[in-house]
């Protein structure tokens, strides 16, 4: 009788849990910093799921099928906008979808390109005080589609605006202690705008702020200028974008990668940078470092060492005259 009613219950309570994840809205965001804002915000009231996955380039997505049933499930789609993600409102329209859009880079003051009429930088994340004015947004589009928890969005929102706050005034100290001169941030694609105009550093590229764009040979020639004329010991490889070229200015012009910088994905559960509040707290630090020369080279690209290929050489010739005098001894014993 006991055994019957654990399984009742059992059998009760998971059907209940079950409901009630079923219950909770669906929010699918664009990429995995904004699911990020919405994990936070939301502290569980909705499920929440990202298109681009982690450590993919929104720039260059390619939506797939799976892509269009999940937005189609949406209750809200969460967008940079700024010409991000340019191929999310066909995804959007493909979908079929009755779930609210909203586009959270809404209030912020947006760094138009130089060189593209109506096109704008769209990495205004990177400036953490922009943090703030997303964060408010998430809160608004949760409060839309769930009004009944409205005061637990609100709440989470405030506590989570103060630690952007925080990270804000970090950054800054952090940025402080490198000279004006040796403040020069060189990184693979021009993610950095919003963070260089925040907190005073030049930002000089490879690639323009989208990454399908072509490198020119005036760009690197560009880089090559700006290197030997700053001085800066480091330069920087983006987690989502090859470090081939990177590396070979590296090279060229005798200066180390100082490492990795997150800027269009947050990384995985293992990396130092699982969290937009990480990611930023992170790329500070290894900025800072790499700009002092403090950091060595985290040798991406740069294929084996000559010791390493020393080493390499002596154990093929080894394998192969072991196997000379094998076949010479087997030829005697016969």
């Amino acid at each position: 009788m006991r055994l019957i009613l654990v399984l009742f219950l059992t059998i009760f309570l998971f059907g209940f849990t079950s409901g009630q994840e079923a219950d909770r809205p669906l929010v699918v965001a664009s990429a995995s910093i904004f699911a990020d804002l919405a994990e936070v915000i939301s502290g569980g009231l909705v499920e929440v799921s990202m298109v681009v996955p982690i450590g993919g380039d929104p720039h260059i997505y390619e939506p797939t099928p799976a892509d269009v049933r999940l937005v189609a499930g949406a209750d809200l789609i969460l967008v940079n906008g700024l010409t991000f993600e340019g191929w999310m409102n066909e995804l959007i329209e493909n979908s079929g979808t009755r779930g609210r859009k909203v586009i959270i880079t809404q209030g912020i003051q947006p760094i138009e390109s130089e060189e593209y009429e109506n096109s704008s930088d769209p990495h205004a994340w990177m400036d953490a005080s922009n943090g703030i004015t997303y964060a408010a947004n998430v809160r608004d589009a949760l409060i839309q589609i769930d009004p009944e928890n409205a005061e637990v969005y609100r709440f989470n929102a405030g506590l989570y605006q103060q630690q952007v706050r925080d990270l804000d005034s970090y950054i800054q100290s952090r940025i402080a202690e490198v000279p004006e001169s040796s403040r020069v941030l060189i990184t693979s694609h021009d993610a950095f705008r919003y963070y260089g105009r925040r907190y005073g550093i030049r930002v000089e590229a490879a690639l323009g702020t989208s990454t399908d764009a072509e490198v020119r040979t005036d760009d690197v020639a560009r880089l090559t200028n700006i290197i030997r004329e700053s001085g800066v010991k480091a330069i920087f490889v983006e987690s989502t974008i090859n470090p081939k070229l990177i590396r070979q200015i590296a090279t060229d012009n005798n200066v180390i990668i100082g490492g990795y910088l997150y800027a269009d994905s947050l990384g995985d559960s293992l990396s130092p940078a699982p969290t937009y509040l990480e990611m930023l707290r992170y790329n500070t630090d290894v900025v800072v470092a790499g700009l002092l020369g403090q950091s060595e080279d985290i040798g991406i690209g740069a294929g084996p060492s000559t010791l390493e290929q020393s080493v390499l050489l002596g154990f093929i010739l080894a394998v192969m005259l072991g196997a000379f005098f094998f076949m010479v001894y087997k030829l005697n014993g016969n």
